[in-house]
């Protein structure tokens, strides 16, 4: 893989993208979805469509193109341009107002402040578009949290919605420049990380290093169904810290915590695609996935 740091988030892009697309697929009957994971069963679609967290992690890497780090009013721009032309991506409540409002020309500042009665979102999806800014900035640690944290800023005000996009940046630095991974990858993650929930939950993640099904450890961390950072964050980072070798394994790790299971596999698959690169990828899977924009895919 390109040492390069467009180059790096590009590839980070293709797994948040594979894994996404791949996590949405089991939004299916609870009376099904258990037996799927069980026998690593596809379900049928012909085409795997990508989420708001991919949409939102594309605006992210242009803007790291364009400017070579985050400017906070052109990144929320971006944002609410791909929502206006497709808004039906998924996107939560609480982000159909707040990209409504900066679209409608309302600064980002103030509307990110306003949000949940003035405490600002912690909501998981600064995290899920985070890892190409770990990528990008990955061979400096200190300015990846800085730059992780003006990303969440246009529509996550609250500090533990910052935190969970910086422990996320962190982390996705850490395996493309690296070979931690485990406990000791947590703890790496967890020394740039702000206290507050994102970093305790982490805690609790590195105290689970005994686990071997993901089940369990979601059902004690959480796997996303607040849809916050605190109960995302952890858990994805513990997957991908046990998984990071194998896109795959990483996947059927992370969708078996159900949740929500799409930004909880983008989360993982934009980190661990940093250490197996593209080849890493499963081809078929790929060739499922509904295509990137031709700017932003990676080099092969």
């Amino acid at each position: 893989m390109s040492s390069a740091p467009l180059d790096r988030a590009r590839v980070s892009l293709e797994g948040l993208a594979l894994g996404d697309a791949f996590g949405e697929r089991f939004f299916v009957h609870p009376h099904t979805v258990d037996a799927l994971i069980d026998q690593r069963a596809l379900p049928g679609q012909r085409v795997w469509h990508w989420t708001d967290d991919t949409a939102m992690a594309i605006s992210v890497l242009e803007e790291l193109e364009a400017h070579g780090e985050i400017d906070r009013a052109s990144l929320a721009r971006r944002f609410a341009h791909r929502y206006v032309a497709e808004p039906d991506r998924g996107y939560g409540g609480g982000a159909h107002r707040i990209l409504t409002s900066i679209a409608e020309g309302l600064p980002w500042d103030i509307v990110a402040r306003s949000a949940f009665g003035g405490e600002g979102s912690m909501g998981n999806g600064s995290a899920m578009r985070a890892p190409p800014v770990g990528a990008y900035f990955a061979d400096d640690l200190e300015r990846c949290a800085r730059q992780a944290g003006l990303s969440a800023d246009p529509t996550h005000a609250h500090p533990d919605g910052r935190a969970g996009a910086i422990a996320t940046a962190i982390c996705a630095a850490l395996v493309a420049t690296t070979e931690l991974e485990g406990r000791a990858l947590l703890e790496a993650t967890i020394a740039h990380t702000p206290a507050g929930p994102t970093r305790d939950g982490l805690s609790r993640a590195v105290a689970l290093d005994h686990l071997r099904d993901p089940r369990n450890a979601a059902s004690v961390l959480g796997s996303g169904a607040r849809v916050v950072c605190e109960d995302t964050v952890p858990f994805s980072l513990w997957c991908a810290s046990r998984y990071s070798r194998s896109f795959e394994e990483a996947m059927w790790a992370t969708v078996s915590g159900l949740g929500d299971r799409d930004t909880t596999c983008a989360i993982v698959g934009g980190i661990v695609a940093l250490r197996v690169g593209l080849a890493g990828l499963p081809p078929t899977w790929r060739a499922l996935r509904e295509p990137l924009p031709a700017s932003t895919q990676a080099p092969s």
